[in-house]
């Protein structure tokens, strides 16, 4: 058995992709003859025990709900933690089964720039729900197939997927006023920031400075805590863009801590620990907070920066 990761990016399951704004939306795929055909068994959550007949050879991406969640369905852009087994519908051979049980769940973030197949299946679940989904070629790997899972051109494959949780695109606490001098933010309709920083020097100060944008009442984070947000960071002097997840297509995830494993520079952790999930924040990095007089390809010595950070989720 290959290793989830391994396949699963191989299968081209999990993928950067561009997010929109996350507004209510209907499913891309519905109930049909071959989804329905799919006997799936077992508890959610858990590795599924799955049969259905073979070759299964649908016109276009069907998608019938196993057990129901609750809520709204996966949204443009959303990132998702979800288990996930993959077939292949021809043959009936199980591809890959990953993300259940005591499995880390996959993150995946549900856009066009994923699987076409899966982009549909998400669109059709609920956090709570498993599907069964079966994906014909065109909405898979298309003419080509993929000869090193064994899946020819005219291979469908079939999705089973538990979605377990689904982290909103943008912070969605109660706006609150910033200070005067602080850089001005103002959010495009999906949420992206546009940041604007003042002509005046930074602060002089040898440590993080952080305002609360929007307030958010969810659970607070802490040291060592794995946070997925929405950041954007500019260079003060200039206000240039160095880094974007909404520009790289997908949340981040990372764990944040002041100790020797951090992933983060020292600012970012710190502004984080003690936040709430659905807190936006803005915050101003010295460089001794930052990256110091090294710097790195796209920031150089010595500089001060500005991120605005979403808050969506601890994990």
């Amino acid at each position: 058995m290959r290793s989830s990761l391994a396949l699963i990016a191989t299968v081209g399951l999990v993928a950067v992709a561009l997010t929109g704004c996350a507004t209510a939306s209907v499913p891309d795929a519905a109930p049909g003859q071959s989804s329905d055909a799919v006997v799936v068994k077992g508890d959610f959550g858990k590795a599924p025990r799955v049969e259905f007949p073979t070759p299964l050879v649908p016109k276009k991406t069907q998608c019938t709900e196993v057990i129901a969640g609750e809520g709204e369905y996966v949204q443009e852009g959303q990132q998702a933690l979800v288990g996930l087994a993959v077939y292949n519908g021809a043959t009936g051979e199980e591809l890959q089964v990953a993300g259940f049980g005591d499995d880390d769940p996959i993150s995946v973030t549900n856009s066009t720039a994923i699987l076409p197949g899966l982009h549909k299946a998400l669109s059709c679940a609920k956090v709570g729900s498993r599907v069964a989904v079966v994906v014909p070629p065109a909405d898979g790997f298309g003419e080509a197939g993929n000869p090193s899972l064994n899946i020819s051109p005219d291979d469908s494959l079939v999705l089973v997927v538990d979605v377990d949780r689904a982290f909103p695109t943008r912070a969605d606490g109660a706006p609150r006023l910033s200070r005067d001098g602080f850089p001005a933010v103002v959010l495009a309709p999906d949420g992206r920031p546009g940041i604007t920083v003042p002509d005046n020097d930074p602060p002089v100060k040898d440590r993080t400075e952080v305002e609360v944008l929007k307030q958010g009442n969810g659970q607070t984070i802490e040291d060592g805590d794995s946070v997925v947000v929405q950041y954007t960071g500019v260079l003060w002097d200039g206000g240039t863009v160095f880094d974007s997840t909404w520009e790289n297509g997908a949340p981040a995830t990372f764990v944040v801590t002041k100790g020797s494993d951090a992933q983060v520079i020292p600012g970012f952790a710190d502004a984080l620990i003690g936040q709430q999930v659905g807190s936006q924040i803005g915050v101003i990095i010295p460089p001794s907070q930052g990256y110091g007089d090294q710097g790195n390809s796209q920031i150089p010595a010595n500089s001060t920066l500005f991120f605005v950070i979403d808050v969506l989720g601890v994990i």
